[in-house]
């Protein structure tokens, strides 16, 4: 078994000109792992002011740590984020203007910095962080850049040029054209070559966006079209330029967090295993990588420092793999060349702070451990797993959320439970960024351990306002193929019908939210003591109160069925002093079934948190249950309820009557924008026969891609948008015929 365990050994540093795609010449000097072998001298010249060129849960996490270093930190806002938490993290904080994309403003940065006098700049990760121009532009105007030299991250950073300098540097790569001809029929000539399936990637790609799988010949114009226009959104003028390579059929993503100091020393921090994705981005991220042998995981170290040492790498960087898992093979995919989101995960197994690196390398300072050191601690801490909780819907595809954080509550964090997040109840999360609420990141003592503990901290969340995949995160955590290390990039589409599973919703939920109904009700309207009748009549009295529930179910199986929603009907009626009769009446095709009774049931309300917060604990026959209900401010229809670990939302059905008097109607005739988005294309055209789930408008939205289906079979009557249009949430989008008012059909 090949070990890293060894003080004397040496990689060589490779040199390459800048010029391309003549052959690169290689000089050897000898390169070491070990902090203390170099006699270089660098003047160490510690920072003392910074500024954070980015927002959210980063920008808070680069600032905990720079505050603990004493180091003056300033912050970025645009006007989208004036009242934002990182805004609000320090007395220092300078604004952006109007623009949302003033995070990309580089100019307008600098001269911030300068003119306040500020030393050094963070980049986080994301907006300017790998842009090596702006990296170029602080050092010519006296700005430490906190990351690599602008000339590793323009290697790093063309996707073609570094597959070049892996290659060359003996560090494998995926077959593939890496070349300048762009014509469709020159990129589907070599897709034809390599043959299908292959992968479309942008050579400024990241993050999945301007990424697409072709299966097949016939899908390779429409692929390549739509990759480029999201990467041209994404990264600019030159991001339409694509890589075509083979697609292996079940990778895994394994990538390798490294980090090099000024004097040509560079460590290997451990692995992450980040295979579970959705639309090419991470989900879960894991270290150590799970079913890894010894001798893959060392060889995989070796690479990626070797990868690293090829652009004279300085700082912290991460070196992604793709492996095979057919064949055990892995391939240099990419360097991001930045601090990367999971990071925390690599802190977690080896116990270190890689900001705090970051900024001892960047003021001079040697690396602080060796590989050895590193290895010993990975060994001694286990197993460490971060989630992403995001402000998506995944029963609807991930569609991506934004909205008011109208409920938030959160794990209890410990020395094994971390929460890096950038958001705080009443707060806003835009569509106009990424919708990261928070990384969830644990620490066991082996992987299963830490799973468990992940699980655990998961049920501890309660979100409201938004969708979120908190609940899609519970199940992956059950899921068996994961637990036992199965996974793959295609582990969620795999896995599908385990992971998207409609549960069922027990009895009590549906009779904890009527009486967390009753009790709010009567702590608004009632001044009396506590144990009072709810409002029944006569004290002592007996009284009923009766509730029919909907639960409700957005998922795109629900929306291409014909089966009617479930309707729950909820008697309660008063014994006693908070003693309770509970019927339960379950209806799902206009019968009912006979009720479920739970009699002389004692339930007692907890504070009302807010008007429309409540929480009570009931007794019932064999068990005590807690409950927290919701109430949405803006529609106080919608329920939504914590109980055991478990979220879950309903619709409080009004009365025949008042719905009859209302006028309200249940046949949808319009589509409207579930979150304001820009208008890619109209897939269809006014007069044209749809049928349900049919793709209707093509928007954009938080970068991504995302098509709106038909909810129904009808006539297009209105488009009421053209591309380019930018619409806010709730615009209509689409209009049909309305089938009562709508011409009969001719007959001959």
């Amino acid at each position: 078994m090949r070990s890293l365990k060894r003080s004397s050994h040496r990689l060589r540093a490779i040199r390459l000109p800048t010029s391309l795609p003549a052959p690169p010449k290689i000089f050897s000097a000898p390169i070491s792992t070990h902090p203390s072998a170099s006699n270089d001298v660098t003047a160490i010249t510690p920072i003392k002011s910074l500024l954070i060129a980015n927002r959210g849960e980063i920008a808070l996490r680069i600032a905990r740590t720079a505050s603990s270093m004493g180091i003056r930190t300033t912050t970025l806002y645009t006007d989208t984020d004036a009242s934002s938490q990182h805004a609000k993290c320090t007395p220092h904080s300078l604004a952006l203007g109007p623009n949302t994309k003033g995070y990309l403003n580089g100019p307008q940065i600098i001269e911030l910095a300068k003119k306040h006098g500020i030393e050094a700049l963070h980049p986080g990760y994301g907006f300017l962080s790998e842009n090596p121009i702006f990296a170029q532009a602080c050092e010519d105007a006296g700005i430490v850049f906190v990351g690599p030299p602008p000339k590793a991250m323009l290697d790093m950073g063309d996707k073609a040029r570094s597959k070049i300098i892996m290659n060359a540097a003996g560090v494998p790569c995926v077959p593939g054209y890496h070349g300048p001809e762009q014509s469709v029929e020159e990129l589907r000539g070599h897709a034809r070559e390599i043959g299908y399936p292959v992968l479309l990637k942008s050579v400024k790609g990241g993050g999945g966006k301007g990424m697409r799988i072709v299966h097949k010949d016939e899908e390779f114009e429409a692929q390549i079209a739509s990759a480029r226009q999201e990467a041209r959104a994404s990264f600019g003028d030159g991001g339409e330029v694509m890589l075509v390579e083979k697609y292996v059929i079940r990778p895994r993503h394994v990538e390798v967090q490294v980090f090099a100091d000024r004097y040509g020393n560079c460590v290997a921090l451990g692995e992450r295993d980040c295979s579970v994705q959705r639309r090419h981005q991470k989900i879960l991220e894991e270290s150590p990588a799970p079913v890894l042998d010894d001798a893959t995981r060392h060889d995989l170290w070796d690479k990626a420092r070797r990868a690293a040492l090829a652009v004279d790498y300085v700082g912290a960087g991460t070196v992604e793999f793709i492996l095979d898992k057919d064949t055990g093979k892995f391939y240099f995919m990419e360097m991001n060349t930045r601090l990367q989101v999971e990071h925390p995960v690599s802190e977690m197994v080896t116990g270190t702070d890689l900001v705090e690196w970051q900024f001892r390398v960047a003021a001079g300072e040697r690396l602080p451990l060796t590989q050895d050191e590193i290895e010993a601690r990975i060994h001694e801490r286990g197993a460490a797993i971060e989630a992403r909780i995001y402000a998506e819907n995944p029963d609807k595809g991930f569609f991506p959320d934004s909205g008011r954080l109208v409920h938030l509550v959160t794990p209890k964090v410990s020395e094994d439970i971390r929460i890096d997040a950038g958001f705080v109840e009443g707060d806003t999360v835009s569509e106009a960024y990424d919708g990261m609420i928070a990384k969830l990141i644990v620490r066991g003592r082996d992987r299963e351990t830490a799973i468990r503990k992940l699980e655990l901290a998961l049920q501890d969340y309660e979100v409201v306002g938004l969708s979120t995949n908190i609940e899609f995160l519970k199940r992956l955590c059950q899921s068996k193929a994961f637990v036992e290390g199965d996974v793959e990039t295609g582990f969620i589409e795999k896995w599908k019908d385990e992971l998207f599973q409609r549960k069922y919703i027990s009895d009590e939920v549906f009779a904890q939210t009527a009486l967390g109904l009753l009790s709010s009700q009567t702590k608004k309207t009632s001044s009396g003591p506590h144990g009072e009748t709810l409002g029944f009549g006569e004290a002592g009295t007996q009284g009923s109160r009766k509730f029919a529930f909907q639960v409700k179910r957005d998922d795109a199986a629900s929306e291409a069925s014909s089966e009617a929603p479930e309707v729950v009907q909820v008697e309660v009626t008063q014994r006693g002093n908070s003693l309770y009769n509970v019927a339960i009446s379950r209806s799902t095709d206009g019968s009912t079934a006979s009720p479920k009774v739970y009699e002389n049931v004692i339930s007692e309300p907890g504070s009302l948190v807010s008007s429309n917060k409540s929480q009570l604990t009931t007794f019932f026959p064999r068990a005590r249950v807690e409950t927290t209900l919701v109430q949405d401010p803006a529609a106080p229809e919608k329920l939504t309820v914590f109980q055991l670990g478990e979220k879950t939302e309903l619709t409080l059905v009004q009365p025949g009557w008042f719905e009859k008097a209302l006028g309200l109607k249940e046949a949808a005739v319009s589509v409207v924008a579930p979150m304001p988005c820009k208008i890619l294309r109209n897939e269809v055209q006014e007069g044209q026969e749809v049928e349900k789930g049919a793709p209707l408008v093509v928007i954009e939205s938080m970068k991504m891609e995302t098509v709106i289906r038909s909810p129904q079979k009808g006539t297009v009557k209105k488009l009421a948008h053209k591309e380019g249009d930018i619409c806010k949430a709730g615009t209509v989008l689409v209009l049909f015929e309305d089938p009562e008012t709508a011409p009969a059909a001719s007959s001959e």
